[in-house]
């Protein structure tokens, strides 16, 4: 897949959609409290872990994280650019590295679906640019 062509936009366009849905309510700090106690009663339910207790630095920290990540979603739904795919695909290459970092430190397995998510729309994403370095390579 050429990272012009329609069928990579509405990837970048999905992966938008995606991180919006995931992340909007990591936010604010009203919705993160929520939001910490569904991803703790979930992991719970399912044998994944809880989170840790909710302090006020790590409601900082989700709160940038959600904000920053909630408008790079707006961008790449309104405007997606190719760019904007390989730019995501990098980020989530980080994203990915932390979340296993995380959770070969003693992290909730509740991590293990975002992480899932994350590593699969990196491949999809950086993939192209990949194949298309590759191929002005040879």
């Amino acid at each position: 897949m050429n990272p012009s062509a329609p069928p990579y936009l509405r990837l970048v366009r999905a992966s938008g959609w995606y991180d919006l849905i995931v992340t909007a309510g990591f936010a604010t700090p009203w919705t993160y409290a929520l939001v910490h106690h569904v991803l703790s009663a979930v992991g719970a339910a399912a044998g994944l872990g809880t989170m840790p207790a909710l302090t006020a630095m790590q409601t900082l920290y989700a709160n940038l994280m959600g904000s920053v990540v909630v408008v790079w979603s707006v961008l790449r739904i309104v405007r997606p650019l190719p760019l904007h795919g390989l730019l995501d695909g990098t980020a989530r290459l980080l994203f990915s590295l932390w979340q296993a970092y995380a959770l070969a430190h003693g992290g909730p397995g509740v991590l293990w679906p975002f992480l899932v998510v994350e590593a699969a729309f990196c491949v999809t994403q950086l993939a192209p640019w990949l194949r298309a370095r590759a191929a002005v390579g040879t």
